[in-house]
């Protein structure tokens, strides 16, 4: 499978959920990867999955929050793999802390930081790399809580629907040097970030210990298709789409991955 042969691909958050599902099916595609995230063990991780396909990986364990670690991390990885064509900016935190006047500032703050300056820190130090190449893609990772409102985490849905503000405007920026940028958008996604005690617990407040299995029947109806929660597989495939050269005339679009939650009608 060449369809990212040649290419080289940044992603931020690489080393857990759904990044490192992003840097398999990257790589499985074709491209070599600069991968970044806070946590040096899940990026040896990363490592082992981008090797797996014989390609090139150059990892750098930086938050998104430090713009010129991210700088330092984009140069590195540049001048060892050769350019940079693809970007996802994938780094992220999601918290339910309740009613958005009760929220903590440092709850806030580190939403919006990770969440959207992050994002935007990530297309900042990458910019000029895509440029050099002649053109490429940004993909930002949103949510549905992007598109639509969630009771109980203002913080990450002021974030996720700055995310998709900022891609429409990048779009218009950057699309005359040929350089596209999208937005996916998933819903419920079977990560450690969503499918935890925490949630389900928020999900089923009448029971003391509830499981997995006590929520899967709440997180199915939400969606038109019979399906809990999308797998980081599927979210994977839409961030290849918009990668790949299949989607050269898609820019400043939201792929959204959600089993159809944000269109059922109640």
């Amino acid at each position: 499978m060449t369809r990212l042969a040649g290419k080289v691909a940044l992603v931020t958050g690489a080393g857990a959920g759904m990044g490192s599902s992003f840097v398999a099916r990257l790589a499985a595609e074709g491209a070599d990867i600069i991968a970044v995230d806070i946590d040096a063990n899940r990026l040896t991780a990363a490592a082992d999955r981008v090797h797996a396909h014989q390609r090139s990986i150059v990892t750098a364990c930086a938050d998104v929050q430090d713009h010129a670690a991210l700088a330092d991390a984009v140069a590195a990885g540049v001048d060892r793999l050769g350019g940079l064509d693809i970007v996802v900016a994938n780094a992220g935190v999601c918290e339910h802390p309740g009613d958005s006047w009760t929220i903590d500032e440092q709850v806030w703050d580190r939403s919006i930081g990770v969440n959207l300056t992050g994002a935007w820190h990530t297309v900042k130090a990458s910019a000029a790399a895509l440029r050099q190449r002649g053109g490429g893609s940004v993909i930002l990772v949103s949510s549905t809580a992007g598109i639509k409102s969630v009771a109980g985490a203002s913080q990450y849905s002021a974030a996720k629907h700055g995310i998709v503000g900022l891609a429409r405007t990048l779009a218009n920026e950057l699309g005359p040097q040929s350089i596209r940028v999208n937005t996916v958008v998933p819903g419920a996604v079977n990560t450690e970030m969503t499918n935890n005690p925490t949630t389900f617990a928020r999900l089923r407040p009448d029971l003391d210990n509830p499981t997995e299995d006590d929520v899967t029947p709440i997180l199915t109806r939400r969606n038109l298709l019979p399906l809990p929660w999308a797998e980081p597989e599927d979210v994977a495939n839409a961030v290849l789409f918009l990668a790949s050269d299949e989607s050269r005339c898609i820019t400043g679009q939201q792929l959204v991955v959600d089993a159809g939650q944000t269109q059922k009608v109640a």
